[in-house]
């Protein structure tokens, strides 16, 4: 999410809602056994967070929501800057959590003229060294127009970015790092939506991908079905999916917990999800939005359900 908020509230207010879909149940078996470094369970979500609670660390966030939902975090998400940052470690992840780094890019033209190749081995060699599993959700949200790496940004030209991806990831492999998951991760609608910017022309190719991932908030009064069900559709029946960034926004009294519940419905009646990562702070830089699942009873409630749901014990 991190600069594009303003810009994706005004795109979700523009856009027409998709007609719901629900994914054939043969989804589940077509994904089997995928997800590379993080396999894909069928039938099992993995359920995650941001977590960015104003006034707590994350060792502290992650505490609260423990003795909230009587469980832990499956996959705890990181955001990382392009250049002058690869950590060791990430010593207040849990072991038992999978490690979702979302890592900022930059032009495309950097990434294809070698002039970033010093750069993306550094984070290669700082993630495998973590021997831990990995999910890299590297310039995300590509077919917005808020970041260097979208193609907005890069002459209306997609076919920059898929070269840059394909890139990265051979300069990965060539270090080692067999523990990163793949995440291809485009924003719910696309922006501006014209035919050059949809995310179909973005995707770097099967061999390239181990999870498909969306963000998709309910900015606009959204249903989970509006926002996930175009990727869902389009990459379902060949890739894993994790809903990479989501969360609910108050829309007046008592709102939150009944959009929380239409989210694990929706999770529930759609089998290729392998993972769903809430956008969970009151912290976020740039807006007074509370994406906080635990904003009234009602919410906490649903949402302590959703993460108790066999659905979500991935």
């Amino acid at each position: 999410m991190e600069n594009g908020l303003a810009r994706r509230q005004l795109l979700g207010m523009l856009s027409l809602a998709v007609p719901a879909m629900v994914l054939a149940p043969d989804a589940a078996q077509a994904a089997r056994g995928k997800g590379g470094a993080v396999p894909f369970r069928a039938g099992k979500a993995m359920l995650g967070s941001y977590l960015s609670l104003r006034g707590k660390t994350l060792t502290e966030s992650l505490a609260l929501r423990r003795e909230q939902l009587g469980r832990e975090q499956r996959i705890i998400h990181r955001y990382y800057p392009w250049s002058g940052y690869a950590p060791v470690s990430e010593p207040e992840v849990p072991s038992s959590a999978v490690l979702m780094v979302s890592w900022d890019g930059t032009t495309h033209q950097r990434i294809t003229s070698g002039k970033s190749d010093r750069n993306i081995a550094l984070m290669a060699t700082r993630l495998a060294g973590m021997k831990r599993p990995v999910m890299l959700r590297w310039g995300w949200e590509m077919n917005g127009n808020w970041f260097s790496w979208d193609g907005a940004h890069n002459g209306k030209k997609p076919a920059g970015y898929v070269k840059s991806w394909r890139r990265m990831h051979r300069i990965f492999r060539e270090n080692g790092a067999t523990n990163v998951a793949w995440v291809w991760s485009p924003n719910w609608n696309s922006g501006p939506d014209v035919s050059w910017n949809r995310f179909q022309n973005y995707y770097p190719g099967d061999s390239y991908v181990d999870w498909v991932g969306v963000s998709g908030y309910n900015f606009s009064k959204e249903s989970p079905k509006t926002l996930f069900t175009p990727i869902v559709s389009a990459y379902g029946k060949r890739k894993p999916i994790v809903l990479a960034e989501t969360a609910a926004i108050g829309h007046g009294k008592n709102t939150k917990g009944p959009w929380i519940k239409k989210l694990s419905q929706y999770v529930t009646e759609t089998p290729s999800i392998g993972a769903v990562v809430w956008f969970d702070t009151d912290n976020q830089k740039g807006t007074s939005r509370n994406f906080r699942p635990d904003t009234d009873a009602a919410a906490l409630a649903a949402y302590r359900s959703m993460a108790r749901r066999a659905r979500f014990a991935g």
